[in-house]
């Protein structure tokens, strides 16, 4: 009987949490603890500074071989007016009504290569969470539904009760200024295809089957929107609707307040422009729609080339180039304290008397 209570005992003892006895759990593994002296780590700054200093140069290099203008187009003033077109935007009772202003600019030098068109903004904050997620993916991929997202609220519906497409935010307030752009009297073709990511336009954007027009009926167009989903590019079957490249671009959201967005880029099939845009007087016409001074923001054109590091942004450059030179300014300084100190060490132990006798 005793021995039955014993074992009782036992089984109902509860079970030990320690780990079991092994290398892993009791952290014997072999490891590997670098000892940091000056042999080992005087020559880490000055290969690390060695390595980064050229290559930051290249960098500059291939940043500063592709050319760049920028045009701030914020106050440009109406044509033939005497008030800029931001100041009219608010003011406007007419829907049809569009200022235009247009911006006389030279190139100083020819602009060899493909040649891109930008917009910029300023203090214009796409990171935003709750606008980030203003959105119904479902939407964007062509599959309609009467009930958008709630995330897209409060853009999901109309004021007449009608679903939006696209719904959200993002959608909503797409960039509409049109930008073009001409030598004297002859225009320069500028082509809005191209200009999107193929993921983006592949994987995430589709229309619905069948007419897109009548696939849309049902639906109203954003509030901000001067014109429906379904004539965005009425020329170009592939580039309307949600497949629009305007509106792709626009709905890849930018991770700080002030980005560039592709808008355009050159047609190099005519002769006239085959290289690239030469060195001369050029005109910019806007047609001013988008509003930003109501939140301090800035607009601006940008035309750029690129090189075989992409456009213009000489950060990369600099940085390499500012951290190898802090690596080789702490190894010198280093290499001088450990001279200094390892000289101190050396004197000291000259001086220390060899008759000092200890009682």
């Amino acid at each position: 009987m005793s021995t039955q209570n014993t074992e009782n005992e036992e089984n109902a003892a509860p079970k030990s949490k320690r780990p079991s006895d092994s290398a892993f759990k009791q952290q014997r593994l072999p490891a590997w603890q670098p000892v940091l002296t000056a042999r080992t780590v005087l020559p880490t700054f000055f290969v690390i500074g060695v390595l980064f200093i050229p290559i930051g140069v290249i960098l500059l290099h291939f940043s500063n071989a592709s050319n760049e203008l920028i045009i701030d187009y914020t106050r440009c003033m109406e044509d033939g007016g005497t008030q800029a077109c931001a100041d009219l935007l608010p003011n406007k009772t007419n829907e049809n009504y569009r200022c235009k202003c247009k911006i006389n600019f030279t190139l100083t030098e020819d602009f060899i290569g493909d040649v891109y068109m930008y917009y910029g903004l300023t203090n214009y904050y796409q990171n935003h969470r709750r606008y980030v997620k203003s959105r119904d993916d479902e939407q964007l991929l062509g599959r309609l539904s009467q009930t958008p997202s709630s995330d897209c609220t409060p853009f999901a519906f109309a004021a007449d009760g009608k679903p939006i497409a696209p719904c959200g935010a993002i959608a909503n307030s797409l960039f509409n200024d049109t930008l073009t752009l001409s030598q004297g009297s002859s225009n320069i073709t500028l082509l809005n295809t191209g200009i999107a990511w193929p993921s983006d336009k592949r994987v995430k954007f589709r229309n619905p089957e069948g007419n897109l027009e009548a696939a849309l009926v049902g639906f109203e167009k954003p509030i901000f929107w001067q014109k429906p989903l379904y004539k965005l590019d009425e020329t170009n079957e592939s580039n309307n609707g949600f497949q629009n490249e305007d509106l792709i671009v626009w709905m890849r959201t930018a991770a700080l307040p002030s980005f560039r967005k592709l808008y355009r880029r050159l047609d190099q099939s005519n002769n006239t422009y085959s290289k690239g845009l030469k060195a001369g007087e050029y005109t910019l016409h806007v047609e001013y729609n988008y509003p930003v001074v109501s939140f301090d923001g800035t607009k601006r054109m940008i035309l750029s080339t690129t090189s075989v590091l992409g456009g213009k942004n000489p950060f990369l450059g600099i940085a390499y180039i500012v951290v190898g030179a802090i690596c080789v300014t702490l190894g010198l300084a280093l290499l001088f304290i450990h001279m200094r100190c390892s000289r101190s060490s050396n004197m000291d132990m000259i001086n220390v008397n060899p008759h000092t006798q200890y009682s």
